[in-house]
């Protein structure tokens, strides 16, 4: 494809004033006993305006950490995170705290976020009482509507305690105490994983309806595409710390261009005992981030690995408008190279 870019920072292209978060060369490290681990490993993308991107990949991808980064629970060890402008990190500790209010966060596991010994009324209301906002009767009409809002009786529930409520309840009182000061950017990680199925679809549908409510933008991690896939806008893919795809969400479905998110459709599972995927599935071990594949992180388990991919690590670079990958050898779009070049994984 003629004039494709490999520049590893490409973005979709927007205009500067719709652009809430940016991240900027994000490195998050860690250290293990001598060793440092990256477990964020030199990341950009941009989430405009009420917009929700989907960051989605296996368990121990960096995806979380991304999440906490964004909020600054955990310090980018390197590179920017970027609201409305601002650089989180070169902020003072106090002007972070009051821009925070702006940027909440849903956690992964409902019932450990809230406190046990707290009434669900004062857990919600929380938030005004730090920032001191609005009188108790204020903060009282407050917190009954916001619990209507996320489909809980505020009347039968505002004296109980967390503990009282089921996994799903739980997840709602948490998202109504997140909306409660007013945010602009919702992070949510994996807000669904440690729910029953029959539940996770009331809460993503939830989510959706206080979105449009409330005019938010969201980022929504999870480790399965098959729950982002009607929640997101556009949805990047993260491998090892690095990020390999983004898409559209119409478009990655579609015609997913890097062979691990090929394997992760592939892994969603279909109602129809009859169904033949057409997509590959993933096989090995995820390596360990101590010590990571040289070249494309990916190669030890692509059925498309050449020499290639061993010794050049691939760029972030775009292959159709808005559709960006980190493949010597993408599935969609000019390839530099073919599946029968591909020699053994490893």
């Amino acid at each position: 494809m003629s004039g494709v870019t490999t520049d590893s920072t490409v973005q979709p292209r927007t205009s500067g004033s719709d652009v809430v978060l940016s991240v900027d060369h994000l490195v998050v490290e860690f250290r293990s006993g001598k060793q440092r681990v990256q477990a964020v490993s030199d990341i950009s993308f941009q989430v405009r305006k009420g917009e929700t991107l989907g960051l989605v990949g296996e368990s121990g991808c960096g995806k979380s950490t991304t999440g906490r980064a964004l909020v600054q629970v955990q310090p980018p060890t390197s590179g920017s995170v970027n609201y409305l402008g601002q650089n989180l990190g070169a902020l003072s500790h106090r002007q972070l705290r009051k821009v925070r209010t702006k940027i909440q966060m849903i956690f992964q596991d409902p019932i450990s976020s809230l406190n046990p010994r707290r009434r669900v009324k004062d857990i919600v209301a929380e938030p005004l009482v730090i920032w001191g906002r609005g009188t108790k009767a204020e903060r009282a009409l407050r917190v009954h509507t916001m619990l209507e809002a996320v489909g809980i009786d505020p009347d039968t529930a505002g004296d109980r305690r967390p503990q009282e409520f089921s996994g799903g309840q739980c997840q709602r009182i948490s998202i109504a105490r997140a909306l409660m000061a007013d945010p602009d950017l919702l992070i949510c990680d994996e807000p669904v994983s440690a729910l029953d199925v029959s539940v996770q679809a009331q809460i993503l549908n939830l989510l959706a309806d206080l979105k449009a409510r409330f005019g938010l933008t969201m980022v929504f991690i999870a480790h399965d595409l098959a729950v982002v896939k009607n929640v997101s806008d556009r949805v990047a893919v993260m491998y090892l710390g690095k990020l390999v795809e983004l898409a559209g969400s119409d478009d990655l479905y579609r015609s997913a261009a890097h062979p691990y998110t090929e394997a992760l459709l592939a892994s969603i599972p279909e109602p129809d005992p009859e169904h033949v995927s057409t997509h590959k599935a993933l096989a090995g071990e995820l390596p360990s981030p101590l010590d990571p594949p040289s070249g494309c992180r990916f190669r030890t388990r692509c059925p498309y690995a050449t020499q290639l991919c061993g010794e050049e690590e691939p760029p972030l670079r775009e292959v159709a408008p808005g559709h960006q990958v980190a493949c010597h050898f993408p599935l969609v779009g000019d390839r530099a190279g073919t599946p029968d070049q591909a020699v053994p994984a490893g």
